[in-house]
């Protein structure tokens, strides 16, 4: 089903995607509606598929999680199956939060949060160096993020 979303439902998705854990009730509020009728357009925008899922962001550091890097990588081989293998290998880490298949320089872009820069370095020899088709590896450390919640 396609939804064209109207000034209300951005208006809905916009505090939903800065504060997902709102009511309906508290949502309707800041913008007009009754709570039925709220709770009636975040249904049909779940259904049609515009909101995908609610989700909350922890704070990395909070966890003691103080780096975060983004490798790049070049696979040696780039057959199918050395794609398929790598992806599932690669999914079981679990410091590697996100793996995004690319076009461009390298094939694969992975975002890793460690400890520390001794912590990732363990993560890089022992778990990502030891990956099926691994060839060139680029890291970048991220030294700073700004979050911009909110629908396109």
């Amino acid at each position: 089903m396609t939804l064209s979303p109207d000034a209300t439902d951005r208006a809905i998705l916009r505090l939903l995607a800065r504060d997902a854990t709102r009511s309906a009730a508290e949502i309707g509020r800041q913008i007009g509606l009754t709570q039925p009728a709220t709770w009636r357009r975040i249904k049909r925008l779940t259904e049609a598929g515009v909101i995908a899922g609610r989700r909350i962001v922890v704070d990395q550091a909070a966890l003691g999680f103080g780096v975060t890097v983004f490798l790049g990588i070049r696979l040696a081989a780039k057959g199918r199956t050395s794609l398929d293998e790598f992806e599932r290998a690669v999914t079981a880490i679990p410091e590697v939060q996100v793996v995004q298949h690319v076009l461009g320089q390298f094939d694969y872009r992975l975002r890793i949060h460690a400890r520390d820069i001794a912590d990732f370095e363990r993560i890089l020899r022992r778990r990502i160096m030891t990956l099926p088709g691994v060839g060139q590896v680029e890291a970048n450390v991220m030294l700073f993020e700004e979050r911009r919640p909110g629908p396109l």
